[in-house]
């Protein structure tokens, strides 16, 4: 019985170890692209028309929002200092207009730097890795059945992540469709809620370069026979999205300025991407 379940986990194995190593150099474009493959599947461009109707409803909330504060502030004084630089408010319009057109180009950017990155993290820890599906299956056969249960276990978590690279794909598509909504709230003082949008943001891009490079040395580990460090670094890998909410989602406090932050951040992307060219 023993030997009919270590050669039933291990001809699972053999498919999963296959499909595995092909998806990882793929999940970066499926992550922060997603419309393009929902697109394809579908057979329509039916999000191109979602981000222009969301484009639409930011520009017109920014503006709307605009006349509202300069006419509260201005003429019934009624929110507000009436004595504030008219400028300062014209300057955060001009603002919220500019990132909100400019963001798919810089968007566009932040996938090229990215992708290159994530394919230079999963080249140097595939660096000096054994790659042969065939000794590892004969290895976790010879093993017994506990091990071979353990690396069952790994790939259910592994198809796990996958599942969640794929909500990670859609948490990146309403972000951005959002982001010119977002948009509104650099006509306030504090920022309102484009600060944390951002933060958001990043942390989302963030989490995908790091769990496909622990996804990419789970496997990695796995296939060199250390079957719990895989497993180890596989489990990280799911939980990295609240493990870098602990520290980079911050609340309460008063910016010193979002746009600078912004502009700070476009600078690094025009710096990052010259680097990588």
């Amino acid at each position: 019985m023993e030997v009919l379940l270590i050669l039933l986990i291990s001809a699972i194995l053999t498919g999963c170890l296959s499909y595995v190593n092909n998806i990882l150099t793929g999940l970066v474009p499926m992550a922060l692209n997603a419309e393009n493959f929902m697109s394809t599947l579908a057979g329509n461009n039916g999000f191109s028309q979602v981000f222009n109707i969301f484009f639409a409803l930011g520009i017109s909330l920014i503006v709307l929002k605009f006349l509202k504060k300069g006419f509260e502030t201005y003429v019934l004084w009624t929110e507000g200092d009436a004595d504030a630089d008219p400028l300062l408010l014209l300057t955060n319009f001009f603002k919220a207009l500019a990132v909100a057109v400019s963001f798919p180009v810089l968007y566009g950017w932040l996938v090229e730097i990215v992708n290159e990155m994530t394919n230079k993290l999963l080249s140097a820890i595939g660096t000096g890795m054994q790659e042969d599906f065939s000794t590892l299956i004969s290895g976790i056969a010879s093993a017994g059945l506990f091990t071979a249960i353990v690396s069952l276990v790994f790939f259910i978590v592994f198809f796990f992540l996958y599942v969640q690279f794929l909500m990670r794909g859609l948490e990146m598509l309403i972000l951005r469709i959002g982001l010119p909504v977002a948009c509104v709230g650099l006509l306030d003082s504090d920022k309102g809620v484009f600060r944390t949008y951002m933060q958001k943001f990043f942390q989302s891009t963030f989490s995908i370069i790091i769990q496909i490079a622990l996804a990419k040395m789970g496997v990695g580990l796995m296939l060199n026979a250390h079957v719990f460090w895989g497993l180890a670094a596989v489990m990280l890998s799911v939980r990295t999205p609240k493990f870098l909410q602990e520290f980079m989602i911050t609340s309460g406090g008063n910016p010193s300025g979002a746009m600078g932050t912004v502009y700070q951040t476009v600078r690094l992307v025009q710096i990052a991407k010259g680097a990588f060219k």
